[in-house]
């Protein structure tokens, strides 16, 4: 593969994680449509990962069946509360033996942030392993690394190819799945029902590019 096709498949790698995050924000709709979203997810996601591509096209389809007012109900259902949460969206309560949130993989994964250079402001008020931060985590990654790419320093992007094939082998990649179900089940509300759908599928067939990897990388990328 040709450098610059790689770097470009990166970036839409990237935007994928980055879209995906932002549906796990509490919904604002009128922003969903104003920046085309959806529409810019199913167009990135035909481009790296085409069976998640069927799911992102259901939540564009099916977002404009509800208000604001019904979006933010099914949400807080599922994710926020104030009664106990249909689909808990932190890491720990799913990979924890305790199921409680601020867990060891909490901290573990504050660990991985603070390698990867990220510092948590002591003003943040999401826990560090929501569903939302982890995914846009995974595109930060992936963006160091298309920075390195583009100015040719391979063990740069090494180290953050390697950091992406950790965090999803080790945490986010392993509790995705649990946590999707949780959704699938727990809500007839079609948007989230094929958000689940598409972030699994999408991170289980996610590409990291192994062919850096290889000792011959630079070789093979011209």
């Amino acid at each position: 593969m040709h450098i610059n096709e790689l770097i470009l498949n990166e970036k839409v790698r990237g935007d994928c994680y980055r879209l995906l995050s932002a549906c796990f924000y509490q919904p604002d709709k009128s922003l969903f449509m104003q920046e085309n979203l959806l529409r810019n997810l199913v167009e990135a996601l035909k481009r790296v990962c085409p069976p998640a591509s069927v799911f992102a096209e259901k939540m564009e389809g099916s977002i404009v069946r509800y208000t604001d007012e019904d979006l933010l109900i099914d949400y807080a259902k599922l994710f926020v509360g104030p009664n106990e949460l249909i689909a808990p969206p932190y890491g720990s309560v799913y990979l924890d033996r305790e199921r409680r949130v601020m867990g060891d993989s909490t901290l573990k994964t504050m660990e991985l942030y603070r390698e990867a250079g990220l510092v948590i402001s002591d003003d943040f008020k999401e826990l560090p392993d929501h569903v939302a931060i982890e995914l846009e985590f995974m595109y930060y990654l992936v963006f160091k690394e298309v920075e390195a790419l583009e100015k040719s320093d391979m063990d740069t992007a090494h180290k953050f190819i390697k950091m992406q094939q950790e965090f999803l082998n080790s945490f986010l990649g392993l509790w995705i799945n649990p946590f999707c179900e949780k959704i699938k089940e727990g809500t007839d509300n079609k948007f989230y029902h094929s958000l689940a759908e598409c972030v699994s599928v999408f991170i289980m067939n996610s590409t990291i590019p192994y062919e850096i990897m290889n000792e011959k990388a630079q070789g093979v990328l011209n």
